[in-house]
């Protein structure tokens, strides 16, 4: 991030809990959930405005389409600044169909690094945008509830959710 980019943030209600969402130069950049495992610190984050400032209003709209089950696909552009290998990570996070999961080793696979499973977990857990950019659809090579930044139990509630909305 330069310098000169100007940040802001605001804070909505959620089934999971409050979300902070972070954006920089008028771009989703943070999506963190309470009690977040690398959540920034709040310093960073910008001037706190109203969910009405943009681009909140179009990211609120479709996070509350999702949690109705109405949305299984997001469109809202995101800034996801880090590492390349974080952000190639990142990238493939969004091809996870939803209601669907793929493992650690999968998505190592995917980015032609078949043992770089543990590489990916890290990257994985460092994502920016949470939910929007799917890291809870990743789990164990054995479907084990391996870490998850917003805590294990939010992502077995994201995964049933997002399984439950998928079958109607």
């Amino acid at each position: 991030m330069s310098s000169m980019s100007t940040r802001q943030h605001t804070i909505v209600d959620s089934p999971y809990g409050p979300l902070t969402l972070v954006a920089t130069d008028k771009v989703l950049s943070g999506l963190y959930m309470s009690a977040q495992r690398h959540r920034p610190a709040e310093e960073s984050f910008g001037a706190r405005v109203a969910a009405t400032e943009e681009p909140f209003p179009e990211v609120v709209r479709q996070l509350a389409a999702y949690f109705a089950g109405e949305l299984t696909e997001f469109d809202v552009p995101v800034r996801l600044e880090g590492t390349a290998f974080q952000r190639s990570v990142w990238d493939q996070l969004v091809r996870i169909p939803y209601g669907r999961t793929w493992s650690y080793g999968e998505l190592a696979a995917r980015l032609g690094k078949p043992n770089a499973s543990r590489a990916v977990g890290l990257a994985n857990g460092r994502n920016p945008v949470s939910i929007i950019v799917p890291c809870h659809r990743v789990i164990g090579a054995s479907g084990g509830m391996t870490g998850y930044g917003g805590g294990v139990e939010r992502k077995v509630r994201l995964l049933a959710f997002e399984a439950g909305a998928a079958r109607l």
